[in-house]
C-alpha cells in the first residue's frame, strides 16, 4: 500500500474544516451562555440557583472528556468531535423543552448535556496541531481558538433575535437561543462526520508508527485520563500548562457567570437586559478569542510561559475593573473584555506548553486531563459564584475571584520549565 501522504495539504484542509465547525459551533456555545443563566433565574427565582445550571454545564462538559479520549484514542478527532456536537444538541433540545414545560429538573439535565458543544470547541484546538510543526504550533492552535469568535461574539446578539422569532410565534420566552443551539451543535457535528478525512490524528500516529519501523499497521493501547494524572505529577511544564488552564478559566466562569444576573438586577425592562446581556457578553467573548493569534505568536516567539503571566495579570484586572462597575454597563464591558483577553493568554499558553511538553502518543491523555481539570474548575466557579452574589453580591464575587488567583499564580509562575 502506498503510504505517502501530503501532510501539509492535510493539515490545510483540516484547519479550514475546523476553522468552519468552531464558527458554527461557537453560535450555539454562545447563545447558550448569554442566556442560560438568565433563564435558570427565571425558573428558580434566584441567583444561586442559575449558578448551579451554569456549573451544570462545565460540568457535562468536563466528564465528556472522559469518553472523548477514549473516542478519539481507538477512532480518531473526527469520532469524538462528532460524538460531542451530537451530546450539546441533544442537550439544547432538553433545555428548550424545560422552557415549555417549566421544568427545572430537565433544565439541569439540558445544561448537562449542553457542556457537549463546549468540549467539541475545545477539543478542536487540539485536533489543530495533530499534523504541525513544532515552530507552529502555537500560532495554528490559536487560530482555530480564533475562528471561535465570529460565532461566539455574534451568538449573543443573535440571542433576542431568535427569542423574538419563536416568541413572535408563540413560544415562551427564552426558546428561540436554545433552538439556534441546536441546530448550530447539530450542523457542527454533520460537517465534521462528512468531511474530516483523513483523520489528522489517526494519520499522525500512522505517520509515527512507521517513521518507528512499525509498518503492521496495528497500535499498541493508548493511555486514558489515568496516564495523563502520571504524567501531570512528573512532568512540570505538562503541570504549569494544565494548571494555567484551569486557573484561567475558574477566574473567567466565576465573573462572566454571574454578570448577566447582576445586570438583570439593576435594569427593570426584561428585553433591555437581553440587549444588554448580548452586547457585553459579545465583547466578552471577542475578548476570549479574537486576538488568540497574537497569543499564538507570542507563544512560539517567546515562549508560552510569558505568555501565561501575560494572561493572569489581566484576570487580576479584570476582577478589580468589574468589582468595581457597580450597574455602569461601559465599565462593565470593559471589565469583561479584559476577563476575555486574559483566559485567552492562560488558555493558549497554557495548551501550547502541555502539548509541547509531551510525546505524540501521550498527547489525548493529557489533553483530556486538562479539558476534564478546566471543566472541573470551572464548575466549581460556576456552582459557588451564584451563592457567593446572593450572600455578599457582585463585587465580593470578583475580589475573591481575583484572591483565589494569586497562590495559584506563584505557583505556576515559580515552576522551573526548561526552555520557558
Amino acid at each position: 500500500m502506498d503510504t505517502t501522504v501530503d501532510t501539509a495539504r492535510v493539515q490545510r484542509s483540516t484547519l479550514r474544516l475546523l476553522f468552519t465547525t468552531q464558527i458554527i459551533g461557537g453560535v450555539g456555545v454562545a447563545v447558550g451562555i448569554a442566556v442560560g443563566a438568565l433563564l435558570l433565574d427565571e425558573l428558580t427565582g434566584g441567583a444561586s440557583l442559575s449558578g448551579l445550571g451554569s456549573a451544570a454545564s462545565v460540568i457535562g462538559g468536563a466528564l465528556l472528556t472522559i469518553p472523548i479520549v477514549r473516542i478519539t484514542n481507538r477512532f480518531g478527532r473526527r469520532y469524538g468531535l462528532t460524538f460531542s456536537y451530537v451530546v450539546g444538541t441533544f442537550g439544547s433540545l432538553a433545555i428548550l423543552g424545560s422552557v415549555y414545560w417549566n421544568s427545572i429538573p430537565l433544565a439541569f439535565l439540558g445544561m448537562l448535556a449542553f457542556g457537549g458543544g463546549t468540549a467539541a470547541n475545545l477539543q478542536a484546538r487540539y485536533a489543530a496541531v495533530d499534523l504541525a510543526e513544532p515552530s507552529r504550533r502555537g500560532r495554528q492552535l490559536s487560530m482555530v481558538v480564533w475562528a471561535t469568535t465570529l460565532g461566539s461574539v455574534s451568538g449573543p446578539s443573535l440571542a433576542p433575535l431568535a427569542d423574538r422569532y419563536l416568541t413572535d410565534l408563540g413560544a415562551p420566552t427564552y426558546a428561540g437561543p436554545f433552538l439556534a443551539s441546536a441546530i448550530g451543535f447539530a450542523v457542527a457535528a454533520l460537517t465534521l462526520w462528512i468531511l474530516l478525512r483523513p483523520d489528522p490524528f489517526l494519520l499522525a500516529r500512522r505517520l509515527r508508527d512507521e517513521s518507528n519501523g512499525d509498518t503492521t499497521g496495528k497500535t499498541a493501547a493508548q493511555p486514558g485520563i489515568a496516564h495523563g494524572w502520571r504524567v501531570y505529577r512528573t512532568n512540570a511544564a505538562a503541570r504549569v500548562g494544565v494548571t494555567a488552564v484551569a486557573l484561567g478559566h475558574l477566574v473567567m466562569v466565576a465573573v462572566m457567570t454571574m454578570t448577566p444576573v447582576h445586570i438583570k438586577h439593576g435594569v427593570s425592562d426584561p428585553d433591555q437586559v437581553i440587549s444588554i446581556v448580548g452586547i457585553i457578553l459579545s465583547l466578552h467573548i471577542a475578548g476570549m478569542y479574537a486576538l488568540s493569534p497574537i497569543a499564538g505568536w507570542a507563544a512560539d516567539k517567546y515562549g508560552p510561559r510569558r505568555v501565561i503571566g501575560c494572561g493572569i495579570a489581566l484576570l487580576l484586572a479584570a476582577c478589580a475593573v468589574s468589582g468595581t462597575a457597580g450597574q455602569s454597563h461601559p465599565q462593565l464591558a470593559i471589565g469583561l473584555i479584559l476577563l476575555g483577553l486574559g483566559w485567552s493568554g492562560t488558555l493558549v499558553g497554557g495548551s501550547a506548553m502541555l502539548t509541547a511538553a509531551v510525546p505524540a502518543e501521550q498527547r489525548p491523555a493529557i489533553q483530556g486531563l486538562s479539558d476534564l481539570t478546566m471543566g472541573c474548575a470551572g464548575a466549581l466557579a460556576g456552582g459557588l459564584s451564584g451563592f457567593i452574589v446572593d450572600a455578599a453580591g457582585y463585587p465580593t464575587l470578583a475580589a475573591v475571584a481575583a484572591l483565589v488567583a494569586l497562590p495559584v499564580t506563584v505557583l505556576v509562575l515559580n515552576t522551573r520549565v526548561e526552555g520557558n
